[in-house]
């Protein structure tokens, strides 16, 4: 047991840093190609946690020198007119990278609405063509929260080779994509979820836990080993008995951080990472489409 606790895996300083390196990469690039990068978020609705991520990535956007083509359609949009401004934005010659915010209203497909982009300009790396270069460890777009997370342990120097990596959860935002990434980074991967018998012994096995099973402080210090390294994917409201609501992962952060030899914190671990993983992915979508060649982001 390390008494001295763990090392605090800082996300917000990783994604500042990452954020100036586009930036300049942006004002080079701009004088060569003629126009900056241009990013377009859509967002159905009045989701006030949404609304506060769009205007986040917005922000962002303008912070690196990036054109924002965002567009804040009303509750009522039909599934219809959505895919017509989609179709839209893939043949805008300004627009590189698109992203729907989810969650959507309850009367839109999103699933349907995903395959509607164009897989080159699918910022967020979730349209199955994206999904299948992945498979295949083919350049390609890749989703933002596991990239982010692959670009963390690469910052700390933690090498995921050789390692026994355990993620806790299956989603194809977040579960089943780290756990290829993982893979392919030369891990032994193992996918636990809620029917998972014996959670916790499969946990204690984990030299590397991912948690991104979107349930709060699920993850307690008995169930981690001695120095393993632990990456907090969940992001959850909870309310104390006075009514004040605070941000929690799926990680007890205060025992779990003084068994684990490094741990993201919530909030500023991985959140932060999504927003520079957008913002890098729209940039390696504008250079491929300006130099018509595959290399990897």
């Amino acid at each position: 047991m390390q008494s001295h606790g763990a090392q605090l895996i800082d996300g917000k300083a990783l994604a500042q840093k990452i954020q100036a390196e586009l930036a300049q990469q942006i004002q080079s690039l701009q004088s060569q190609y003629g126009r900056p990068p241009g990013l377009a978020v859509l967002m159905v609705g009045d989701n006030p946690a949404s609304a506060a991520y769009v205007r986040g990535k917005e922000k962002a956007c303008t912070n690196v020198g990036m054109a924002s083509f965002g567009q804040h359609l009303p509750a009522t949009t039909t599934q219809a007119e959505l895919e017509q401004i989609i179709q839209a934005l893939n043949h805008d010659e300004r627009v590189d990278g698109i992203l729907i915010q989810l969650p959507l209203p309850e009367h839109l497909d999103g699933v349907a609405l995903l395959n509607q982009l164009d897989p080159d300009k699918d910022a967020d790396g979730l349209h199955p063509v994206n999904l299948g270069r992945l498979v295949r460890s083919e350049p390609g777009l890749r989703s933002c929260t596991p990239a982010g997370v692959m670009e963390l342990l690469k910052e700390y120097q933690i090498d995921p080779k050789g390692k026994h990596a355990v993620v806790i959860g299956r989603s194809i935002l977040v579960g089943k994509p780290i756990a290829l990434m993982l893979l392919e980074a030369d891990a032994t991967v193992a996918i636990a979820h809620s029917k998972t018998p014996d959670l916790a012994s499969v946990i204690r096995n984990a030299d590397i836990v991912i948690a991104a099973v979107g349930r709060p402080e699920m993850i307690t210090a008995d169930m981690v080993k001695p120095g393993a390294v632990v990456i907090d994917v969940g992001i959850n409201r909870v309310t104390d008995a006075e009514g004040k609501s605070r941000l929690v992962g799926d990680v007890q952060f205060g025992s779990v951080k003084s068994v684990a030899s490094a741990i993201t914190p919530v909030p500023g671990g991985v959140g932060p990472m999504t927003v520079a993983m957008l913002l890098q992915n729209t940039v390696w979508s504008y250079i491929q489409r300006h130099q018509g060649v595959q290399q990897a982001p």
